[in-house]
């Protein structure tokens, strides 16, 4: 992909503290009006024009623009993969990054660059809006110039990034990337993250959660570029047929399915899904059990209805969004491990995307 860059005049001193590089993808947030009062993709050469609060930053500000924005429905692994590039490229010479991305799959986005992203000493947060630049109710601004803030944001005493984890911010909270949903299309408060409390909530004053926030890694630094893309998401519901059920698991070549069950972690116990769900297991497809439901966790074993599963060899998936599962396994798939370690991947918690998980 050719990319367009360049930096934005701020207030920063000649040698700013304090770095950040913004890269658009594409998405609501950055539409605006054209002459003749239609939204248009925005260029981001003028963002200015549209933000003028910018020049109150004193920090080093560039942005890196795709040139064609993508519609966030049309995201995939490659565009994952093209920002984990990019994030590679320029981690020594940014403080923080900020994503400008379209909501409708920015938690799918979010949770696949945090395991990516491994053991991350920097901020990389995604934004965006429900309503245009060019609005006069917008919520742009407000979102970008705080996602900026929070990108910028260390410690006073280490210098240390204050936030070194993949989040989103959206509506004054900052929630960890790989906790968050998107629940609402018509109102600001389009995120939530029902099992993880959020990172910062932005009121008069930036009111950080530091018990909530991962802290730095001090590991070697991993750029994940690859992903398997052969998985499935399976939601049950009652009177899903043996045929449905069949056809999404015999899907050829397949390698992961996120099982979407009831309350818990339930499922039906009939025979043929039973024995639909072992001939899949049987030809290696690894199965995450996740819940319907936005809060709580899966418990395999809880009920009859769930102890099957655990004896079939399903992974709880405890409190993981579907949103993360997807995206874990196409991480953990990705990496080519045996069997078990596969296994093993999956039911830990990797990046703060489960609160309990199997040993």
């Amino acid at each position: 992909m050719d990319t367009s860059y360049f930096n934005i005049d701020t207030a920063a001193p000649a040698t700013p503290e304090v770095s950040v590089l913004l890269i658009y993808t594409g998405g609501t947030v950055g539409m605006a009006y054209d002459a003749d009062g239609s939204l248009v993709p925005m260029r981001f050469d003028s963002i200015m024009a549209n933000i003028p609060e910018l020049r109150q930053f004193r920090m080093r500000l560039s942005v890196y623009s795709l040139p064609t924005p993508i519609d966030s429905s049309n995201v995939t692994p490659t565009v994952w993969a093209e920002l984990v590039r990019i994030i590679a490229q320029n981690y020594e010479a940014y403080d923080g990054f900020v994503i400008l991305h379209g909501t409708d799959t920015m938690a799918y986005s979010a949770s696949a660059l945090s395991f990516m992203l491994e053991n991350l000493t920097k901020p990389v947060i995604f934004t965006g809006a429900q309503l245009p630049i060019g609005r006069i109710r917008t919520d742009a601004r407000k979102n970008l110039l705080t996602a900026l803030q929070l990108a910028s944001a260390r410690h006073k005493t280490t210098e240390a990034a204050r936030i070194p984890e993949v989040c989103i911010y959206f509506h004054n909270v900052l929630l960890r990337g790989n906790r968050a949903k998107k629940v609402e299309s018509g109102h600001f408060d389009a995120f939530k993250s029902e099992n993880h409390p959020p990172l910062v909530r932005a009121g008069i004053d930036l009111e950080f959660n530091d018990a909530a926030i991962r802290p730095g890694s001090v590991l070697p630094r991993k750029f994940h570029q690859h992903l398997d893309e052969r998985v499935v998401i399976l939601k049950l519901f009652p009177g899903i047929s043996e045929s449905a059920v069949r056809g999404i698991l015999a899907i050829d070549d397949l390698r992961g399915c996120v099982l979407e069950t009831f309350g818990s972690g339930n499922a039906p116990t009939a025979p043929w899904f039973t024995q639909a769900l072992r001939e899949a297991l049987d030809r290696g497809v690894h199965m995450l059990n996740v819940s319907q439901c936005d809060e709580g966790r899966v418990q395999q074993g809880r009920y009859e209805t769930s102890a099957h599963l655990r004896d079939l060899g399903v992974i709880g998936g405890d409190d993981i969004t579907t949103e993360a599962a997807v995206a874990k396994l196409m991480f953990v798939l990705g990496l080519n491990q045996d069997a078990p370690t596969t296994r093993r991947l999956l039911a830990r918690d990797l990046r703060g995307e489960i609160s309990n998980w199997e040993s």
